[in-house]
């Protein structure tokens, strides 16, 4: 019973994240769809055979698919989920042409397919808005409360009541801006820039690297100057201050995944940091054992990675197809169908090396390997 309880609480968690999650995506590619006049022929959540769904007056198929890792919406003349066109688009009718998604201007196409990952960044905006309306947004002064003995800070003259107002040209507002720039620079020499006694001090400090354990028993290098915080605030924002405030946090996160990724594409950082479906999995158990502020936290930041991941100029996803779309209007005519089939083909390869590489990450974390080991040997 007890293993039952722990599968139910990892697994159902994670299914109403990624459904919600996936379903604001494809609403995305639906909404900008119908508004230009396109017929959207299937709206799934996940892939593969129907479990249930209903056909709409617009003959719209609602579905949810019996694998649940994503999901698609296919519109009236893409010849399959992944929006190539179909063969069949110079065969049509003048009516049918008019509501074909091939047949839409080139700025028509780009806003649909951009409409999807927009639609995550909205939802992480919404999500963290709410969150800083309520309960409030982490919002520590950035003022240091003790200085680890040989620390980087330590090294570099910090002083315990000192205020970091910049770092590498960064302005800094509040700790947690710190921590956001420090935690990716291991072994870095970073310009740090402190008020003390109304007088400004600027020194290089190098953040050590140390390996840490996060709440969800993932082990990763990250870098620490070797200060405490003066204390712990929550501020509450009205409501334009909270959608602002989440504006910016969306964007501060965004970029710091740009930057990690980055950092593994040149292997500044480990790959093994990447995750899938397993790991995402027992994430999602963990944060919903913690609460709900937790869970919309995570919910937030997932739907952030989403909309980055399917920006990624890879065939077969969003960006690829605005890659596409970029050489159209350079040329100032679509690529030739067998491009883009090798596109596709490529992008496929692609994309189902990512699943397989980040699948074994998961498995790797989980010690699969390791017992599967120790029962043959």
């Amino acid at each position: 019973m007890e293993m039952i309880s722990g599968f139910l609480g990892t697994i159902v968690p994670f299914l109403v994240i990624l459904t919600v999650l996936v379903f604001v995506h494809e609403m995305g590619h639906f909404l900008v769809a119908r508004w230009h006049g396109v017929r959207v022929e299937v709206f799934s959540v996940g892939f593969g055979r129907e479990i249930f769904g209903w056909t709409d007056r617009s003959q719209t198929r609602w579905k949810f698919s019996l694998i649940p890792l994503g999901g698609y919406v296919k519109m009236f003349g893409d010849a399959n989920a992944a929006s190539q066109p179909g063969g069949e688009v110079t065969q049509m009718t003048p009516e049918e042409r008019a509501v074909a998604f091939p047949c839409q201007s080139l700025r028509a196409r780009t806003w649909i397919v951009a409409a999807g990952p927009l639609a995550n960044f909205l939802l992480a905006i919404v999500f963290l808005a709410g969150l800083f309306g309520t309960v409030g947004q982490p919002f520590t002064p950035a003022i240091v409360g003790q200085v680890v003995p040989d620390s980087a800070a330590e090294q570099a003259g910090i002083l315990p009541g000192d205020r970091i107002v910049d770092m590498d040209g960064t302005e800094i507002e509040r700790f947690e801006d710190v921590q956001r720039l420090v935690r990716p620079r291991a072994g870095q020499a970073m310009s740090i820039e402190v008020l003390r006694d109304g007088e400004s001090v600027t020194a290089i400090v190098t953040p050590k690297a140390s390996e840490q354990e996060d709440a969800f028993g993932n082990t990763q290098e990250i870098g620490l100057l070797g200060i405490t915080r003066s204390g712990i605030d929550y501020v509450r924002h009205d409501p334009l201050t909270a959608v602002w405030r989440a504006g910016l946090e969306t964007w501060s996160l965004t970029v710091g995944t740009l930057d990690a990724v980055g950092q593994i594409i040149t292997g500044k950082r480990g790959a093994e940091e990447l995750g899938g479906p397993i790991r995402i999995a027992q994430m999602s158990g963990t944060v919903a054992d913690l609460g709900f502020v937790s869970v919309i936290w995570f919910m937030a930041v997932l739907s952030i990675n989403l909309g980055l991941i399917n920006l990624f100029p890879i065939p077969m996803l969003d960006g690829g197809h605005l890659l596409f779309y970029g050489i159209e209007a350079l040329r100032g005519r679509p690529l030739g169908e067998r491009a883009q089939e090798y596109g596709f083909r490529i992008g496929l390869a692609i994309v189902f090396s990512l699943m397989l590489f980040v699948t074994f990450n998961d498995l790797a974390n989980l010690e699969v390997f390791d017992l599967i080991k120790k029962l043959v040997t």
